[in-house]
């Protein structure tokens, strides 16, 4: 009996190459990410992770390589030709908007006109998944609590409906209570059908929750595997998850 054919990743990075100017960041950096997992790039700050988010998401410029999605090429594309094909970023920091309320800020993310139709079926999908969010609605963002202020980003990199999500440090600055809360709703996301590609410095977290790891050291992908294993590697445990 023949097995199934491997269905193509969802995502497939190649060779990826990106620069700041004269200073390359990215070199030949390849990965995949299969429909409905949890992918995971770690490593310590500065290795290159957010940089390979914001190529994929367009901001950053492809100075080399491809970036598939789908099987299509996108790496020319403009980051909002990107969104329109379901890919979305919930960036570092949360980037809200502190003066808008958490609703208005969570209704930015349904900006593409092909979005907007179907925006308050897409709110009431995310109060559903953050009830928290919907108690404070009317609050100005910058006055919510720091993990209200993530759910409001995780929120609205919903509203634009990704099949892909990439989440760059979810949890970074928050309390260990904060943190389980958020990686819960992650994980949540990923049972309604959301590709994850998550990048995060909380290695032992990541790999938790995560079925495929890929380790970034110096803008270079160094070790690939399951995350099971990356997890009870000497050399991740000793450099990475002993210190966190």
């Amino acid at each position: 009996m023949t097995s199934s054919p491997t269905p193509p990743p969802l995502l497939a990075v190649e060779a990826l190459e990106s620069a700041y100017g004269a200073v390359q960041v990215l070199w030949g950096v390849s990965f995949n990410v299969p429909h409905g997992q949890i992918v995971t790039i770690i490593g310590s700050n500065g290795a290159g992770k957010t940089t390979t988010l914001n190529t994929i998401i367009g901001v950053m410029k492809l100075r080399g390589g491809r970036i598939l999605f789908k099987g299509e090429d996108i790496g020319t594309l403009p980051p909002h030709e990107r969104v329109k094909r379901h890919i979305s970023l919930v960036p570092e920091g949360r980037h809200l908007w502190p003066r808008m309320s958490a609703e208005d800020n969570l209704l930015m993310g349904a900006y593409q006109p092909s979005l907007r139709r179907d925006a308050r079926r897409n709110l009431t999908r995310v109060y559903d998944l953050f009830p928290r969010l919907k108690e404070r609605r009317s609050q100005l963002a910058g006055t919510l609590s720091g993990g209200e202020q993530q759910m409001c980003a995780l929120g609205r990199g919903l509203m634009a409906e990704p099949e892909l999500l990439m989440l760059d440090e979810p949890s970074l600055g928050l309390a260990p209570k904060l943190v389980d809360e958020i990686f819960a709703h992650v994980e949540q996301i990923c049972k309604q059908g959301v590709t994850i590609l998550l990048v995060a410095q909380n290695v032992s977290y990541a790999l938790q929750m995560s079925e495929t790891a890929y380790l970034m050291e110096t803008g270079r992908i160094t070790l690939s595997g399951p995350s099971r294993s990356l997890a009870t590697n000497k050399y991740v445990v000793e450099a990475y998850i002993g210190k966190a």
